[in-house]
C-alpha cells in the first residue's frame, strides 16, 4: 500500500470529473500534479499542488481550482476534511481508520516493495579499484554507496547487476608488476630499494613470497622482458584476491568482474569506434593546448578524435594518440559499448570525487553509442575524512600512504561502517570518527537506528512470553497517529530514493522513524495507556504491539537495503 500514490490517484480522477464538468479545460497534463506530506505537520495529513501547477494552463486562479477540487476529494471516505491554504494549496486531514490499515498493512515484509523498475535492467559499476594495492577509505565509501544504491534498486522492482571494472590494462599493472618483482628479490634475500612511482607498500610482501613458490628462483637476475607478463598476471590476480577479500569484510558481493585487458588485441574496442565512426563522430584533428600552458609549451599533434561535443561535453575528446596507441578513453569507450549491448536500460557508474571531469564524456560516449536510448548516470563520491576523538587519522603502516578499508571496519564493524557512510549525500564530504561511530547515543545514527529496533524486539518477546499475538492495531493517541503517518512515507520514500538513486535517503528515514516512536515510547512513561504491554489485558496488549512490530519490520527492511544487519538486543 502506497497511501501517498492511492492518494494521487483520487486526486487525478477527481480533475478528470473537472474537466468532464467543464470546471478544467480539455487537454492538460497531470504529470506534474503531486502529493506529498505538508511542510507543516499542523496543516493535515496530505497536501496536493494540484491547483498550483495546473492554474496557468488552465488560464485559472488557482484557489478557484483548490476550492473546486476541495469538494471532490472531500467526499471520500478516507479523507475527513479538505481545506484550501493560502494561493491555492489543497490540505488533506485523513481519517483514523485509514492510518489503522496502515499498521495492519506496514506488518508484512513487503510492505514497501515497489514495481516501479518492473522489466527494467540496471548496471550499477562500483569501486572499480586500479588492482595495485589494498582498498582505501575512499573506496569504502564508493563501495557502500553502490551497494545501498543496487539494494535499493532491486527493492523497487529493478533488475540489477553489481559489476566492479577492473583497471587492469593499463600502465599501473607494469608498475605493480616491478613492485612485486622487487618484493620476490626480497623474498630470496635481496636488498631492493623501491624506486619513485613504485608500490612500497607491506601488502606486496607476501605477493613476493607466493611468488617465490610458485617460481622458485627461475625470475632471479633476468631481464624484465622475461618475467613481466607472468609478473603481472599473478600480481593482479593476488590483488584481486585481495581487494575481493576487502568487499566481503564489508559484506560487498560483486555479480561480475569485468576486466579491461580483455578488451585488447580482441577487437572489441575497434568494434565499439567503429559504431561512433558509422554516425560520423570520428575524425582526425588537433586539440587547443590545455588551459594554462604556454603555446611554446604545446606541441600539436593530429589525433583521432571523438565529437563529444555533440553530445554536452566541453571539448572533443581523443580515443587515438598520434602514434596509434589508444587513450585511457578509448577502452572506456568499448567497456560502455559491452554493457550497452548487453541489453541494460539503464547504466550507473559510482566513481571517486576525482573523477568529475570524465563525467561529461562518459555520458557523450553512452549518449552516442545508444542513441539516447540508454541513460548513464554518474555518481561521484566526495572525499572522506578520519578522525579519533576530534584528532586527524594516522595512516595505515601496512599500506604506507592511505588509511585502508580494513582498517575502518576492523576497528568498527562492517555495520556501523555502511549506515555512517550513508549519513550524509554522496556528493558531499563526509567525517568519519571512531570513537563517535561506537558512541551509544542519540546523537550516534547508527546505534539509534538499531536501539529502536532492539528494544521493539524486546517488547515483542516478551508479549510472546505472555502468550499475546499482535491483533487489530489500537490507535487512541496522536503520538501512535504520528508513528503511522511516519510508516506510510516507507513506500513512497523508496520510490523517491530509487529514482534519484539516493540511498542516503533512506538512513535519513530510518532516523527519523526511530525519532517519532521514541517519542511514543517516552510519552508511555507518563500514560500507562499507550503502553505496548498490559499484563492483566491481552486483548490492549494485542492491539498495541501492532504498531512496534510494524515499525521493526520497516526498520529492519531499510537496514537490508542499507547493507547492515538489524540487532535483536543490545549487549
Amino acid at each position: 500500500m502506497n497511501l501517498f500514490a492511492d492518494m494521487r490517484a483520487h486526486v487525478t480522477e477527481a480533475l478528470d470529473r473537472m474537466v468532464a464538468a467543464g470546471d478544467l479545460p480539455q487537454g492538460l497534463s497531470f504529470d506534474n500534479v503531486a502529493v506529498e506530506p505538508p511542510r507543516d505537520a499542523a496543516h493535515g495529513d496530505m497536501a496536493t499542488n494540484a491547483a498550483m501547477v495546473l492554474a496557468k494552463p488552465a488560464g485559472l486562479k488557482p484557489r478557484d481550482i483548490a476550492e473546486t477540487l476541495a469538494g471532490h476529494l472531500g467526499r471520500l471516505d478516507s479523507v475527513e476534511s479538505a481545506t484550501v491554504a493560502g494561493p491555492g494549496f489543497l490540505n488533506l486531514t485523513l481519517s483514523r481508520d485509514l492510518w489503522s490499515g496502515i499498521v495492519t498493512t506496514a506488518q508484512d515484509p513487503a510492505f514497501g516493495l515497489s514495481k516501479m523498475g518492473e522489466g527494467e535492467r540496471v548496471n550499477v559499476e562500483y569501486v572499480s579499484a586500479n588492482p595495485t594495492g589494498p582498498l582505501h577509505v575512499g573506496h569504502t565509501r564508493g563501495a557502500v554507496f553502490g551497494d545501498a544504491l543496487a539494494n535499493l534498486l532491486s527493492f523497487a522492482g529493478y533488475d540489477v547487476t553489481r559489476e566492479y571494472y577492473i583497471n587492469d590494462g593499463g600502465a599501473q599493472v607494469d608498475v605493480l608488476a616491478r613492485s612485486v618483482y622487487l618484493r620476490y628479490l626480497e623474498a630470496h634475500g635481496r636488498e631492493v630499494e623501491f624506486p619513485e612511482g613504485t608500490y612500497p607498500g607491506d601488502y606486496l610482501r607476501d605477493v613476493g613470497e607466493g611468488l617465490k613458490a610458485v617460481h622458485g628462483d627461475a625470475f632471479v637476475d633476468r631481464p624484465e622482458e622475461v618475467w613481466l607478463d607472468d609478473v603481472r598476471a599473478f600480481a593482479t590476480e593476488a590483488m584481486m584476491t585481495l581487494i575481493r577479500d576487502d568487499l566481503a569484510a564489508l559484506g560487498v558481493e560483486m555479480d561480475q568482474f569485468f576486466s579491461e585487458k580483455s578488451l585488447y588485441g580482441t577487437g572489441r574496442i575497434e568494434s565499439a569506434l567503429e559504431v561512433l565512426d558509422g554516425k560520423g563522430l570520428l575524425y582526425k584533428g588537433t586539440l587547443e593546448p590545455p588551459k594554462g600552458k604556454l603555446p611554446e609549451d604545446w606541441e600539436p599533434r593530429e589525433q583521432t578524435l571523438f565529437k563529444s561535443t555533440d553530445y554536452g561535453d566541453d571539448v572533443d575528446r581523443p580515443v587515438m594518440k598520434s602514434d596509434g596507441a589508444w587513450t585511457y578513453f578509448a577502452p572506456d569507450i568499448a567497456y560502455h559499448w559491452d554493457k550497452i549491448d548487453r541489453g541494460y536500460d539503464q547504466l550507473i557508474d559510482v566513481f571517486g570525487a576525482d573523477h568529475g571531469g570524465y563525467v561529461k564524456r562518459m555520458k557523450a560516449a553512452v549518449g552516442a553509442l545508444s542513441d539516447g536510448r540508454v541513460p548513464l548516470d554518474v555518481k561521484l563520491c566526495q572525499l572522506v575524512k578520519l578522525y579519533e576523538n576530534g584528532q586527524p587519522f594516522k595512516m595505515s603502516k601496512r599500506a604506507g600512504t592511505f588509511v585502508t578499508l580494513r582498517d575502518v571496519v576492523d576497528r568498527v564493524g562492517p555495520d556501523v561502517v555502511r549506515f555512517l557512510m550513508l549519513t550524509r549525500k554522496n556528493d558531499a564530504p563526509l567525517d568519519f570518527d571512531f570513537a563517535k561511530a561506537v558512541e551509544e547515543s542519540r546523537d550516534n545514527p547508527v546505534w539509534y537506528v538499531q536501539y529502536t529496533h532492539a528494544r521493539i524486539r524486546s517488547v515483542l518477546r516478551k508479549a510472546d512470553g505472555m502468550g499475546v499475538a499482535p491483533g487489530a492495531p489500537r490507535l487512541t493517541d496522536p503520538a501512535e497517529v504520528e508513528v503511522a503517518k511516519k510508516l506510510a512515507e516507507w513506500p513512497r520514500l523508496v520510490e523517491i530514493a530509487a529514482k534519484g538513486h539516493e540511498p542516503h535517503r533512506i538512513a535519513f528515514y530510518l532516523g527519523e522513524l526511530a525519532q517519532v516512536f521514541n517519542s511514543l515510547w517516552n510519552k508511555g512513561d507518563d500514560d500507562h495507556s499507550i503502553r505496548f504491554l498490559h499484563d492483566s489485558d491481552p486483548q490492549a496488549t494485542a492491539g498495541k504491539i501492532s504498531l512496534p512490530l510494524a515499525v521493526s519490520v520497516v526498520i529492519s527492511a531499510g537496514l537490508g537495503i542499507l547493507g547492515v544487519t538489524p540487532v535483536e538486543e543490545m549487549r
